[in-house]
């Protein structure tokens, strides 16, 4: 039994593994790559990952101990499953380790640089998108305050969930749509 649990490949659904696939599956819908321009790549993923992740972090983060402790085990999710991800792509033990450092500077980045862009306003959020989301290029400009216009709405959809809900495993953003 033990030597079982140990081998299988299953993951245990925590409530933050529940709302951590939420926000996967949020990051995948087809609309921000096809209609947004969000480049349909590994990075381009990874930023749709952290978007997400970072409205459901700073509305648990602004609660109390257990919301706190809550968004901890939400980033620790992520990168257990960056981790995973990394394996399955066949990265070797000795890469995986830096690979995730560096996606962990990545990420924290980024929510810093949102957070910043979310207190100066939605242009400053675009700015910061474009020059993350689509590596400076003017081109993109539209796509990005489109981007910055979502991230709003998804800010405020987050911000007015029960956070007793989300730590319970229930996150629906089923009816946000880019």
């Amino acid at each position: 039994m033990i030597l079982k649990s140990i081998l299988s490949r299953t993951q245990k659904l925590t409530p933050a593994r529940t709302v951590y696939e939420a926000i996967v599956a949020q990051a995948r819908q087809t609309e921000l790559y096809s209609d947004l321009a969000v480049p349909d790549t590994l990075d381009g993923r990874f930023d749709m990952i952290i978007l997400h992740n970072d409205a459901v972090m700073c509305h648990m983060q602004a609660g109390d101990e257990p919301d706190r402790v809550f968004a901890q085990g939400l980033i620790d999710e992520l990168f257990r499953d960056m981790d995973r991800s990394l394996r399955e792509m066949g990265v070797g033990d000795m890469g995986v380790g830096k690979r995730v450092k560096k996606m962990a500077t990545v990420y924290y980045g980024r929510a810093s640089a949102y957070a910043e862009a979310r207190a100066d306003g939605d242009k400053s959020l675009a700015t910061a998108l474009m020059r993350n989301v689509f590596e400076g290029d003017v081109s993109f400009a539209a796509s990005a305050e489109r981007l910055a216009s979502y991230a709003g709405l998804l800010h405020e959809a987050v911000g007015s969930m029960d956070r007793l809900q989300i730590r319970a495993g229930k996150l629906d953003l089923s009816a946000l749509r880019p």
